[in-house]
């Protein structure tokens, strides 16, 4: 892959795997059902790209900028959001295995998670406030001093929180991930 820079391109089937594509560019361009696990896209820049059934698991994006990236139907196990760069910061996730990713001190406000599976995912220190969980999986899911304002959770499960270690003012929870807010505290609620 010679040129550094891509404009409105679609890639197909492309396998990267493992392979080190740093400090290139893609603007509104598309990655259908490419293997891109573990490869290494430091200082790269994403604009208005579009990821569908990817395996991007475990891909290196330390200082990379993603600017209003979609993800849909794509493996992203174990990949570290925190490492982009901060600056036009925006990504959304629909359909997609997530488990064990990493948004510590991530600022994404508003990001809308749909379908996802994010077990043991990372939200320390995230500000996700008025951010969509809908019907997403957050077995393991760790929230601590995590913005969760405005947040709709009210369709997703295996939620458990500390309401005292995160800011939930206003948040949405559906009566069976409330009871995931009481899970401290060591109590059996029902029959």
């Amino acid at each position: 892959m010679e040129p550094r820079s891509h404009f409105n391109k679609t890639f197909e089937k492309v396998r990267w795997t493992g392979q080190g594509v740093p400090d290139r560019e893609f603007e509104e361009c598309t990655f259908t059902q490419c293997d891109l696990s573990q490869s290494d896209f430091a200082r790269g820049r994403f604009a208005e790209c579009t990821f569908k059934g990817c395996d991007l698991s475990m891909i290196k994006w330390a200082a990379a900028a993603l600017q209003d990236v979609t993800f849909t139907e794509c493996k992203l196990l174990g990949v570290d959001f925190s490492a982009c760069k901060e600056m036009l910061f925006s990504v959304s996730f629909d359909n997609c295995m997530m488990d064990h990713a990493v948004f510590h001190k991530r600022k994404m406000d508003g990001t809308r998670f749909i379908r996802c599976s994010l077990k043991g995912a990372d939200f320390e220190n995230a500000h996700l406030n008025k951010a969509v969980f809908e019907r997403c999986d957050l077995e393991r899911a760790v929230f601590v001093n995590t913005q969760l304002q405005l947040v709709d959770l009210s369709s997703s499960y295996n939620i458990s929180l500390d309401p005292d270690r995160n800011k939930l003012k206003g948040a949405k929870f559906s009566v069976e991930g409330a009871l995931g807010l009481l899970a401290k505290y060591g109590l059996q609620v029902g029959p």
